[in-house]
C-alpha cells in the first residue's frame, strides 16, 4: 500500500490532498498486471478510467502517430475520470505491466464524500489549464 499512495500523491491532479484523502484514493485503485499490447484507451471512444503506470511502458498515440511512451510514475486518463467523455488518445502497453486503475464511478464517489478532494482536483484543473493558457498565448 506504501508504494501505491506514494505514487498517487505524485499525480498533481492530486497534489493538494493530504494523507486521509490520499489513503483513501488508495483503496479505491486496484493493482493490475496487464500483457503487452493491451489497448487501456482508444482515442474516440468514451471511457472512465484512470491509469498510474508502476511498472512497464505505455504508449500513447494520437491520430495514428505515437506522441509519447510513458514509464513508471506517470499517468493518463485524468480527464475521462473527471468528465467521462471521449479519451484524448489511444494507450498500449509497450510491455508487461503493472497499474493503478481507478473508475470514474468511484472516483465521483469518493468527491461526494470528501469535498477537499473535489476541491483539490478542480484546483489542480484549473492550475493545468491556466498553464496551458499561458503557453498557448502568442
Amino acid at each position: 500500500m506504501d508504494q501505491k499512495l506514494e505514487m498517487l500523491r505524485r499525480v498533481p491532479l492530486f497534489a493538494a490532498c493530504g494523507g486521509r484523502e490520499i489513503e483513501e484514493l488508495g483503496r479505491l485503485a486496484d493493482e493490475v498486471d496487464v500483457p503487452a499490447g493491451t489497448e487501456l484507451t482508444h482515442e474516440g471512444r468514451h471511457g472512465g478510467e484512470f491509469f498510474v503506470i508502476l511498472d512497464g511502458a505505455v504508449r500513447v498515440d494520437k491520430g495514428g502517430e505515437t506522441i509519447r511512451v510513458m514509464g513508471p510514475g506517470e499517468f493518463l486518463g485524468e480527464i475521462a475520470l473527471v468528465d467521462g467523455g471521449p479519451r484524448t488518445a489511444t494507450a498500449t502497453t509497450e510491455a508487461p505491466s503493472r497499474l493503478l486503475v481507478v473508475g470514474h464511478r468511484e472516483f465521483h464517489s469518493l468527491m461526494d464524500d470528501h469535498p477537499s478532494i473535489r476541491m483539490a482536483v478542480l484546483e489542480a484543473l484549473a492550475h493545468r489549464v491556466r498553464n496551458l493558457d499561458q503557453h498557448g498565448a502568442h
